[in-house]
């Protein structure tokens, strides 16, 4: 499981010309599931992405979480996360779960996000998406989770 987290001013994602999620300052979440992915590899990934310290303090320095500056989420399903460009030019996509092993593990790792309070809203998962944001820094980390780094 792959998060892409990026830290925004804003975020929104459109279906169809029309708004369906969006943050204010906090996250945007791009988040790939992978074939033998668990709830274990989510909940990890949650909890990591809820206390990841990428805002700045008072001195300038990364030091506060999402939660500490009062800052929401927006989390959208991105399976060319799992995507495979070692190979030629053309990704390959074997690696990345089927839609009905992805999106349990998707939902479930949102409401592990709102376990910890935190304000979360998505998109629609294997919607065709228009993510609009403002990457503030600009400040991106991915995270990865695997079943086999157990």
């Amino acid at each position: 499981m792959r998060a892409l987290i990026q830290r925004v001013a804003f975020a929104k994602v459109e279906v169809g010309g029309k708004q369906v999620g969006s943050c204010a300052e906090g996250m945007l979440v791009l988040l790939g599931v992978q074939k033998g992915d668990t709830s274990a590899e989510a909940e990890y990934l949650a909890r990591k992405t809820a206390h990841l310290r990428i805002f700045e303090d008072a001195a300038g320095k990364m030091n506060l979480s999402v939660e500490d500056i009062g800052g929401s989420l927006l989390v959208i399903s991105q399976f060319t996360l799992a995507g495979d460009t070692s190979r030629g030019n053309r990704p390959g996509f074997e690696t990345a779960a089927a839609p009905a092993e992805a999106e349990p593990l998707y939902e479930y790792y949102v409401s592990c996000l709102r376990q910890f309070g935190l304000p979360v809203e998505t998109g629609i998962f294997q919607a065709d998406m228009q993510v609009t944001l403002q990457n503030n820094g600009p400040v991106t980390f991915l995270l990865e989770k695997t079943h086999r780094e157990k």
